[in-house]
């Protein structure tokens, strides 16, 4: 099932923090539902399929440490966070992944539904920078089953995100 969302209307169908701060914000959005397996080996690779989508066009938010600060990667759900690419990015010299409980904690979302938009407290963000070759791409609306299609552009005016080629 797919539905559309724009600025215009004030509450969203999809009701997750990501969607209200995007309409808050002024900014255009897609909403995208699909049905979610938990079994799926890879949410992301999921949402692509179910949307019809090219995995390179999908995007997924992750959660890393770089020098003990949790920072936001967004890479395209078909390549691997480069986490030393993003460490250099933000201005570190080591990152690791972080651990799901403090993503889920910080950002207030699900693992394998967080957003990187409308997170319970601003993280440094970095945008792969194969994103600006899409009119639109995809990322989580805060919760499985959830995607929003957004411009690059917006995603980083909204985000406050750096890009940079922080995948591999």
């Amino acid at each position: 099932m797919v539905s559309q969302l724009t600025m215009a209307k004030k509450k969203s169908a999809g009701g997750t923090p990501a969607t209200v701060a995007l309409t808050a914000a002024g900014i255009a959005f897609e909403l995208h539902e699909y049905t979610h397996d938990p079994r799926a080996a890879s949410f992301g690779l999921e949402a692509a399929e179910a949307l019809g989508l090219e995995p390179a066009q999908v995007f997924k938010t992750l959660m890393a440490s770089v020098d003990g600060r949790l920072t936001v990667g967004i890479v395209p759900v078909s390549g691997q966070l480069d986490l030393k690419a993003l460490a250099r990015a933000v201005g570190g010299s080591k990152a690791a992944m972080a651990e799901v409980a403090a993503a889920e904690r910080a950002t207030g979302y699900v693992a394998g539904g967080i957003s990187p938009v409308g997170q319970k407290r601003a993280h440094p963000t970095v945008l792969d920078e194969s994103a600006l070759g899409y009119d639109t791409v995809y990322v989580s609306g805060g919760r499985r089953g959830l995607d929003l299609g957004i411009a690059p552009g917006d995603l980083v005016k909204v985000t406050g995100a750096t890009v940079a080629a922080i995948s591999r």
